[in-house]
């Protein structure tokens, strides 16, 4: 928890609810593998903290509607949806059982804005502001399969669009995208030898 209150302003609900996540993803772990299970310990760097890089990048507005393609076991939705109790996440996933371990997790902590769906991504007929993803997929295939979804309407400060947490050597990936896509380093906001590397890269749609 320290970690988080490091980088945000929590309520004491938000407090709550992510001391929650701590006891509940090593839980269910044990049952349903949706994080590596040498990667449990580092479930709050590692997971938590990198899902909220998104907050750190752009403060969703209530009313905002934001999809979570391939959520696996709740990431980057759950922690986005503790931040934004006003803003609605939709998160979903092929695989039925991690889709499970979101909606229980999510139950558990008291998330009203949260709706987990087993569906793949083409399958997803609905409307959004943003599309959130972690590193599911190239970005030329996650564009291709959401653009359906964006929605036309805008609340945000930026243009509605994609917004995702990817690692690693990303150059060739974002080149066709160089006049459009923005590639910002997560370690300009946190400080942990694990976010030299990682990146939030955001395109309008």
């Amino acid at each position: 928890m320290k970690l988080l209150t490091k980088y945000f302003r929590l309520t004491e609900t938000q407090e709550q609810q992510f001391a929650a996540l701590g006891i509940l993803y090593p839980e269910w772990n044990a049952k349903i593998n949706v994080i590596s299970r040498k990667d449990i310990d580092n479930l709050y760097e590692h997971h938590i903290l990198h899902s909220l890089a998104i907050a750190k990048f752009l403060q969703f507005q209530p009313g905002t509607e934001v999809l979570d393609v391939g959520t696996g076991g709740g990431f980057p939705g759950i922690p986005l949806a503790i931040m934004f109790p006003e803003v609605r996440f939709t998160l979903i996933d092929s695989i039925g059982k991690k889709i499970r371990v979101a909606q229980e997790i999510a139950g558990a902590v008291g998330l009203p804005n949260v709706t987990c769906k087993q569906l793949r991504a083409e399958e997803e007929k609905g409307q959004y502001d943003f599309i959130v993803s972690r590193a599911v997929m190239p970005l030329g295939d996650l564009r291709k399969l959401v653009l359906k979804n964006i929605s036309h309407q805008q609340h945000n400060a930026l243009p509605n669009g994609l917004i995702v947490l990817k690692g690693g050597e990303l150059q060739s990936e974002v080149y066709p995208f160089r006049n459009t896509a923005e590639v910002i380093s997560i370690s300009d906001w946190f400080d942990e030898e694990f976010f030299k590397t990682k990146k939030v890269i955001y395109m309008p749609l």
